[in-house]
């Protein structure tokens, strides 16, 4: 063998083994999660621990902080009067007695109201009559919650602090909502630095750095919330259809032919790889720590939308140095398919369920916890 090739063989052996070396020093996933105080794999209670427990209500949210959660997820609206309060829809038809309170205003949007008529709706029976299986008396006359009663909850339970992943939701309707998060989140002192000792502590994600996550689907509001809180994580949300991901096809649902909508997001795809791509750049480029894609459920159903989490999209996403949140999963067939595709935490109704699936059961079954906090 000549010299010269035996010497360049080296030097590229050499090369190739530096490269090894790089690429294991790159800092992974579980890694970024440690270094923001982000619990990896994260759970994430959608709007409280929602299949057990009326949506957004106290009895939710602090059955997911008593079971473990890591985070209490809230979809964040603002009143007439200018109170920040935790609301999903639009309008308060499907969770309230709106209709029969205020009939002639039924249809008016949540942010029409003051929060003192808000506090006047009863956000827990429509969940016994949904839900008779879990259905219970306790329920019936739950309130509509402000934020500063969601940290309460959070703050409410010594052994265990969940953090707050809080969505700004539809914030064109809203003006200036990132502010106002941003002044209640300061003066409840969710802002302040934390040492890295409590950061660390898998008792305190409610006392940590990373104790906040802010999340929107909306590209201005995300530019807002980094504005106003470049230090705070933040997740930009995936979704495929109009102000999202482009799809393949733009034939919408009504004209499409399915008859089951969860089958016609199934089929909904980005238009192409560089689609996909250009939205995990751009939240990167805005400052966000992470994505928030959607899934196809084994089971469909209402919450079963786009697959965004297949294995090349969650890599190209952890390429960029991103953690990826996906919702909203809630039967363990669908928790190990999403984990093994390389999500870093998931967003759930059942928080009891991924618990024990992320073996870290509940000291205490559902039951007994909803006893021991009056339910």
């Amino acid at each position: 063998m000549p010299a010269t090739f035996t010497k360049s063989a080296l030097l590229l052996s050499l090369w190739l083994g530096l490269g090894q070396v790089q690429a294991a020093s790159e800092p992974g996933p579980t890694a970024l999660a440690t270094r923001l105080g982000i619990p990896h794999p994260a759970v994430i209670a959608h709007r409280g621990a929602s299949f057990d427990a009326p949506e957004s209500t106290v009895a939710a949210y602090k059955l997911a902080r008593d079971l473990g959660a890591d985070y209490l997820e809230l979809d964040l609206q603002r009143s007439k009067d200018g109170v920040l309060f935790a609301l999903h829809d639009n309008n308060l038809q499907r969770t309230t007695d709106v209709a029969s309170k205020f009939p002639e205003r039924r249809d008016s949007p949540a942010n029409a109201f003051t929060m003192a008529e808000l506090k006047t709706l009863d956000a827990g029976s429509w969940f016994n009559t949904a839900y008779p299986d879990r259905a219970r008396p306790s329920y019936a006359g739950l309130k509509i919650l402000t934020l500063d009663e969601i940290i309460d909850i959070a703050q409410g339970n010594p052994l265990h602090k969940p953090g707050l992943y809080i969505e700004t939701k539809e914030p064109k309707q809203f003006p200036g909502i990132e502010r106002d998060l941003k002044d209640k989140l300061h003066d409840r002192g969710w802002l302040s630095p934390a040492g890295s000792k409590l950061a660390k502590s898998e008792l305190a994600v409610g006392q940590g750095k990373g104790k906040v996550i802010l999340q929107t689907f909306e590209k201005s509001s995300l530019e807002l919330l980094q504005k106003e809180m470049p230090q705070v994580p933040k997740i930009l949300l995936l979704w495929v259809g109009e102000g999202s991901i482009e799809p393949k096809s733009k034939v919408p649902f009504a004209e499409s032919g399915e008859k089951d909508k969860a089958a016609y997001y199934a089929s909904q795809a980005p238009k192409d790889k560089a689609e996909f791509q250009r939205w995990v750049d751009y939240a990167k480029a805005q400052g966000a720590i992470g994505t928030g894609p959607s899934a196809t459920l084994t089971k469909g159903g209402d919450q079963s939308y786009s697959d965004l989490v297949q294995p090349w999209m969650n890599q190209y996403t952890h390429d960029q140095g991103l953690l990826v949140h996906v919702y909203t999963v809630d039967d363990a067939v669908d928790f190990q398919k999403v984990m093994d595709a390389g999500v870093d935490g998931i967003f759930t109704n059942r928080a009891s369920e991924l618990l024990k699936f992320y073996k870290r059961p509940a000291a205490a079954s559902v039951d007994q916890l909803l006893k021991n906090i009056g339910y």
